[in-house]
């Protein structure tokens, strides 16, 4: 039992592209043709459970607006990515615009977390 148990969990978190192979091989190989809607129904939960696994770990930290306080952020994104102060200064006037890419979550919503404190208007993606 444990054995299918294991074969409906390799199943259910084929890709799309692995249940089109999927079909194909048992088209060709042993004269079986899946119904159109039994591929479709097993992609569909392959699709949302490959969405589920992917799920996002690397994140950009966009300011989309200084706010009131722009020298205030301007401070606070100087601090946050070791820039000089006409650099901070470009890229805040440069709003919208990312100010570090390829962050962990918690790292991002810190950063956010910072800037929004300072009156910037910020966005995760």
């Amino acid at each position: 039992m444990a054995d299918l148990k294991a074969f409906a969990e390799q199943l259910v978190n084929l890709t799309v592209k692995e249940v089109n192979e999927l079909a194909t091989i048992l088209k060709e190989e042993y004269g079986i043709e899946p119904a159109a809607a039994a591929v479709a129904v097993a992609a569909g939960p392959a699709a949302a459970g490959a969405a589920a696994a992917e799920e996002k770990t690397s994140f950009d930290v966009v300011l989309k607006s200084a706010g009131a306080a722009k020298l205030q952020v301007v401070k606070a994104v100087k601090e946050a990515c070791g820039l000089g102060l006409k650099e901070a200064k470009d890229l805040v006037d440069g709003a919208p615009s990312t100010v570090k890419e390829g962050l962990a979550k918690d790292e991002a919503e810190s950063l956010k977390k910072t800037l929004e404190a300072a009156g910037a208007e910020v966005e995760l993606k």
